[in-house]
């Protein structure tokens, strides 16, 4: 079964900045512990610091759908309106290659 990988860019308002990270790094380690989980991994762009990036795999589908509905994404989807510029781009791939250790 192919692995999932989701990236989810988020801007950030500049005067946001600082309370949509703390929201995110809060997710990161209760996100790594979800069922399927292989790695989860934020990231901010290296020349915009209010452009946050989500880089994640899952084992497969259902464990991503089942990581959207944990109650540990609840702040970012309270909070959404208020502390992004535009909505959550999300893209998800399906992996080709093998991973490392797979």
């Amino acid at each position: 079964m192919s692995h999932i990988t989701l990236t989810a860019t988020m801007v950030a308002r500049p005067e946001t900045r600082d309370e949509l990270l703390a929201i995110l790094l809060a997710m990161v380690a209760p996100s790594r512990a979800d069922r399927g989980c292989l790695n989860y991994h934020l990231h901010v762009d290296a020349k915009d610091p209010c452009v946050f990036m989500f880089y994640e795999n899952w084992a497969n589908q259902d464990d991503l759908d089942a990581h959207g509905s944990m109650p540990h994404l609840k702040p970012i989807r309270a909070r959404a309106h208020e502390l992004l510029a535009k909505p959550v781009e999300l893209k998800i791939y399906k992996m080709l290659s093998e991973g490392v250790g797979a």
